[in-house]
């Protein structure tokens, strides 16, 4: 089995690791993972082969040994033997990383995600009686100083140095963890999803990113022996393993719901990744499974193009630009820094990928259980597929819709729904006049938000010329900090243009009048330096 991360960018790619342990050099102890039926036998089988135990999981009856012979699986009472398997995990950059300067909303930072999901319409009740429910994060650890997981004083231990040092020198395990556990009543920074959930950050890969399937076995074990409710995976990889399918199967035993996030790898391929495929299974179209299989969504509530999509899909949650907390140990080129204004302390910046997805969902699953205490994991995973945005409906690119936690949250208590609040979206208004008449034809867009708070900076417009009835895109750019856009265009004559955004959830959609254009060129048009690309 090969392991690797969930929010990797297909421009660049990180390949996952071998470990070479089946072709150890003659002499030279190979090391296994090995299923048993018991301790005694394991001790036993491991000793008339000349091995040696490196580490038990009790809990799984797994074991990591170092032996030189082959004939272990031969021994009683031992179920499997496999190779330890390498990943390049949960470590997942930013599928496109946002500076400073071109992060989205750069006048008002605006954590879109919680107006999206409309996980800010939850009352305070419930994210209080949150505080009963234990999220685990299983990644690369975190930055415990960050004033959003400082707060909330979480518990961790390092299955890799078998510490409760859990430094994230990587960076992925802080964003994961700020955005299903952060704080949401510290007044700095980012709120997280779970309300008042404690935290529990495991940790089960290095600096580099990668981890074994042993230690994301020994993790998930760990969560669940130390009363972790819901146990968030952003990793995974395109194949499985024994190893791996006893921690899920441990994990749906004791009653804890798994969630994981699905894969970027859509324009790769769209391989099945697992552990999401061990959750939701193949071909069960959003039925039943022991977890939660997370894809990603983007600010219109569209799959996102780097989203993985199939019959083992449970829901969406947003995964395009979502921002968090940044880890200050990792690196400024893989998480660019965000000036987050208001914020006293800590760093910030906007990822894109499902590993930032899950979170949000296991965030939400920890305020269902909290509204319905008695729920099982299956109920809970179940009222966060019902009352998404698809409403019971199932497909394959966002399985049953994007979460709306507040109609989750409904639900669990036997209460309606709340209305979406008018506030969190302000009007846009979209002008488009021409600069010059000769040759090249150039155009400026304006787009405006009718609400002070929510800019218009750095979002998507569409330049669009008329055909028939129809509007077709043309190209595409992104607005600069003042809202507006340029283009050059080549177009014959009294050709009609205009420009259009497509909306998102804290600004509606708008369209320009249409420009008649002069010229006798050809029909194409092409954006100005710096100002977004061709459709």
């Amino acid at each position: 089995m090969r392991l690797r991360c969930l929010s990797c960018r297909r421009l660049t790619p990180i390949v996952a690791l071998l470990a070479a342990l089946a072709f150890a050099p003659a002499g030279q102890a190979a090391t296994s993972v090995v299923g048993y039926d018991s301790e005694a036998q394991l001790h036993a089988a491991v000793r008339a082969s000349g091995g040696r135990v490196v580490r038990t999981l009790s809990s799984l009856r797994v074991a990591e040994v170092e032996t030189p012979s082959s004939a272990l699986l031969s021994r009683a009472g031992i179920d499997y033997v496999e190779t330890v398997s390498r990943r390049v995990s949960a470590a997942e950059p930013a599928l496109a990383p946002w500076t400073s300067s071109t992060a989205p909303f750069v006048n008002a930072p605006f954590e879109w995600q919680w107006a999206a999901t409309r996980a800010n319409a939850v009352p305070a009740s419930v994210l209080l009686a949150a505080r009963a429910i234990t999220i685990a994060v299983v990644d690369t650890g975190a930055d415990l100083s960050a004033p959003d997981l400082r707060s909330k004083a979480p518990e961790s231990y390092s299955v890799v140095n078998g510490t409760t040092n859990v430094r994230d020198r990587n960076g992925h395990g802080t964003f994961v963890s700020s955005i299903a556990a952060g704080s949401v009543s510290n007044g700095e920074g980012i709120a997280g999803f779970g309300g008042d959930a404690r935290l529990l950050v495991v940790q089960a890969g290095g600096p580099d990113g990668s981890f074994t399937d042993v230690d994301e076995a020994a993790a998930i074990a760990y969560a669940v022996d130390h009363g972790a409710r819901i146990v968030n995976l952003s990793l995974g990889g395109v194949e499985s393993s024994a190893t791996e399918r006893r921690a899920v199967e441990y994990a749906a035993a004791h009653g804890v719901l798994l969630v994981a996030a699905a894969g970027n790898e859509y324009e790769d391929g769209n391989p099945l990744e697992y552990p999401a495929a061990l959750l939701q299974p193949p071909g069960s179209q959003g039925l039943g499974g022991v977890g939660l299989s997370v894809g990603a969504s983007t600010q219109r509530g569209t799959r996102a193009p780097f989203s993985n999509t199939g019959s083992h899909l449970s829901l969406a949650a947003p995964g395009e630009e979502v921002l968090g907390a940044l880890s200050s140990l990792s690196q400024p080129s893989y998480y660019p820094r965000f000036a987050l204004p208001g914020a006293g302390s800590g760093l910030y910046g906007y990822a894109s990928g499902t590993s930032f997805a899950a979170p949000q969902v296991a965030g939400a699953a920890a305020l269902v259980w909290a509204a319905r205490p008695t729920a099982t994991a299956t109920e809970v995973a179940q009222i966060l597929k019902q009352t998404a945005s698809g409403r019971g409906a199932w497909n394959p690119a966002l399985g049953y819709g994007v979460i709306d936690v507040a109609a989750a949250v409904a639900t669990a208590l036997g209460t309606a729904a709340p209305d979406e609040l008018p506030a969190l979206r302000a009007r846009a208004a979209l002008g488009v006049k021409l600069l010059g008449s000769k040759g090249t034809v150039r155009m400026s867009a304006r787009l405006k938000s009718l609400m002070p708070a929510i800019s218009p900076a750095r979002r998507i417009v569409r330049l669009q010329a008329r055909h028939g009835a129809r509007w077709r895109t043309i190209a595409t750019a992104r607005t600069d900090a003042s809202g507006r856009v340029r283009w050059a265009v080549y177009a014959r004559a009294d050709r009609q243009l205009r420009a259009r955004y497509l909306g998102a959830p804290d600004l509606t959609s708008a369209s320009s009048r249409f420009v008649r254009l002069p010229g006798h060129h050809r029909r194409t048009a092409r954006k100005l330096a710096g100002h977004g690309h061709h459709s």
